[in-house]
């Protein structure tokens, strides 16, 4: 006897699995927001912290940097946190959280440093 599968029996059937993060970070949920590592919320929740205390201002999250070269937007870049730190002179920090540093990634701090003068710091 042979079985009849719905259309969306079928595609679950046969669908592929889904990978996981090639890097093993596993998406973390804090304060109703979904971060791509349980370290890069980790680090938002002290960067919270330190804007409560005065420490730093402008916080942001997932700031765009629009990647220029010869006067022409080649892509984008969206750093993980961005701040004013009162620590050190009131400068702009850029912070992206990784466990891993790729040649693509390097190469984009490189253009960051060309185009906007700012150094983008990771943290692991």
């Amino acid at each position: 006897m042979t079985e009849v599968l719905s259309r969306e029996e079928y595609r679950a059937e046969t669908a592929k699995p889904k990978r996981g993060n090639k890097f093993g970070a596993k998406k973390t949920m804090f304060e109703g927001i979904v971060f791509d590592s349980k370290r890069e919320a980790e680090v938002y929740r002290d960067l919270r912290l330190l804007e409560r205390a005065g420490r730093i201002s402008g916080f942001e999250r997932q700031r765009k940097f629009n990647l220029i070269v010869n006067g022409v937007i080649v892509g984008s870049y969206r750093a993980d946190f961005a701040f004013i730190d009162h620590d050190q002179d009131g400068r702009l920090r850029v912070v992206d959280v990784k466990g891993v540093v790729t040649r693509e990634f390097r190469r984009t701090q490189k253009i960051i440093k060309a185009a906007y003068n700012v150094d983008v710091e990771v943290w692991k």
